[in-house]
């Protein structure tokens, strides 16, 4: 047995049969290991199944302590670096009764992001959908967007400057603001004002 080079806390344990495990001082404790101690088959794999959970848990602190995550994405990572899928969601949970994942914060994050950078409901929609904020708190976080008209206004006003308005420059404006993920129904009355004022 011999402290980590790189990681505090961890216990680099070495067994006969040349297998390594990599355990924190807790559990060296509660194992009470020491040198040249005889271990079981249930223990040895006992210790081995605490010691990956307690790996998964420093991988998961690691990534929500570099930005803010989705219970969803900290399961998608931590699958991807070979974690056991049940033990990922219980360290989603973990990290989330912690308070290192919430969920709402980091939707509010996304809907301020995309609403600043001119978007629509319907494409910060799809943003919280990839990203993995639960569906129940989509409606409460698109609540706080500035109204769509102003946002819209705001786009064409910008698009229009020293063009001609044509009914070609309207098809643009429209398909344009509808990949931003607005409606029709919120892109239609902005440009119906803009063909009335350049009709005065």
């Amino acid at each position: 047995m011999e402290p980590s080079a790189h990681k505090k806390d961890r216990v680099l344990v070495f067994l006969e049969g040349g297998e390594l495990l990599k355990i924190t001082q807790s559990e060296l404790l509660r194992y009470g290991l020491r040198p040249g101690m005889e271990l079981s088959d249930s223990v040895a794999a006992e210790i081995k199944k605490s010691a990956a959970k307690s790996e998964m848990k420093a991988l998961g602190a690691q990534l929500t302590g570099n930005r803010m995550l989705s219970k969803k994405q900290v399961v998608e990572h931590l699958t991807r670096r070979g974690g056991d899928r049940s033990a990922a969601e219980e360290t989603a949970q973990w990290l989330e009764e912690l308070g290192a994942v919430d969920e709402e914060a980091y939707g509010q994050a996304i809907v301020r992001h995309y609403s600043a950078a001119g978007y629509g409901s319907g494409r910060i929609r799809q943003e919280l959908h990839r990203r993995g904020v639960p569906r129940e708190l989509w409606e409460g976080l698109l609540s706080r967007m500035p109204p769509a008209e102003e946002t819209v206004e705001r786009f064409i006003r910008g698009r229009c400057r020293n063009k001609t308005v044509d009914n070609d420059l309207l098809r643009k404006l429209s398909a344009a603001l509808q990949r931003r993920g607005f409606s029709w129904q919120e892109i239609a009355p902005a440009l119906r004002r803009l063909e009335e004022e350049t009709q005065k």
